[in-house]
């Protein structure tokens, strides 16, 4: 089972060495930062399970790196105990106040600093089924929400995407600027249906560099193509300026054989229940693969939509 990894942000070496110690009673894995800068450069490439985090620190403090977190669409759900001096009222105000989850006073008791973690990670994994990497619905709610819309029987559209050529990318630039582009793709997406899709419009993370969206027939379209366009201006980002200036990399296929692999892109398969009487979730997830598929075959960022009527 994989340990809770924590965050400690606070800019006293002591501070953090008792907090080490008392965390190190009940075996969680331990994340350091040193300042606010530090901490969310942290927060962002590490994938915490929770933070603790000083309120008052140099440069950026514990208030504005906690808004700053909350403001994070693939933060936003990272739970944050805030450290505030003894008798700080207003601390304690401004942090909850910037959306901080819970605080505790130093010098604190470890026992009870223990027992709030406990109370705060149980309530975050029952509250959210997510993907440990970018804090989108998984799987089972994935499944939930796709059989929540054929019940309906209401239109909806499913956008299956995911990258093209990411094994070739993940193999020369690792593991950690490969969950990047992960991450940056989900922000594409949520950002695209925010801009474009409906209210009540889904997205969840299958895992690896698989997605789905579920939104309107009317909207999937737009959305697809802000995708498509957003994803192809920040995939250059991705890599060094050499092979982004090239527009290909180095690397082996498939079969071992060193090639020149063009630089990421994203392929999107969308079913509709327009021409389709969907009855089961198996039948999206056949089709969309189907779909995805042959998006996958042109070489490009590109979407198939299927128009196919029964």
């Amino acid at each position: 089972m994989k340990k809770p990894r924590i965050l400690i942000v606070d800019d006293e070496d002591d501070i953090r060495d008792i907090l080490k110690l008392t965390l190190a009673e009940e075996d969680y894995e331990v994340i350091e930062a040193c300042d606010g800068s530090e901490g969310l450069k942290a927060a962002q490439s590490k994938s915490p399970d929770l933070v603790i985090l000083d309120y008052k620190m140099p440069y950026i403090d514990g208030r504005e790196v906690c808004r700053r977190l909350k403001k994070d669409i693939l933060l936003r759900h990272l739970p944050v105990i805030m450290l505030t001096g003894k008798g700080d009222l207003m601390d304690k105000v401004e942090g909850i106040d910037a959306g901080a989850d819970d605080y505790i006073v130093k010098p604190f008791e470890p026992k009870e600093l223990l027992a709030r973690i406990r109370m705060i990670l149980r309530r975050t994994e029952r509250d959210l089924e997510a993907n440990p990497l970018t804090r989108l619905p998984g799987n089972i709610s994935i499944i939930n929400e796709l059989q929540n819309r054929i019940d309906k029987k209401s239109p909806f559209a499913v956008g299956y995407a995911d990258l093209d050529k990411f094994k070739s990318y993940n193999d020369k630039y690792g593991f950690e600027h490969g969950d990047e582009a992960i991450r940056e793709t989900a922000r594409i997406i949520i950002r695209s249906i925010s801009a474009c899709g409906n209210s009540d419009d889904f997205i969840g993370h299958i895992g690896g560099d698989d997605f789905v969206f579920i939104t309107t027939p009317s909207a999937a379209d737009v959305i697809c193509q802000k995708i498509i366009d957003e994803f192809d201006t920040c995939a250059p980002n991705f890599y060094a300026p050499e092979d982004a200036k090239n527009g290909y990399i180095m690397a082996h296929d498939r079969k071992g054989q060193l090639q020149k692999i063009p630089l990421l892109s994203i392929s999107i398969g969308v079913i509709t229940n327009e021409y389709h009487h969907i009855s089961h979730v198996a039948q999206i997830n056949e089709i969309g693969a189907e779909l995805k598929s042959a998006a996958k075959s042109l070489e490009r960022s590109n979407y198939i939509r299927d128009k196919r009527k029964e």
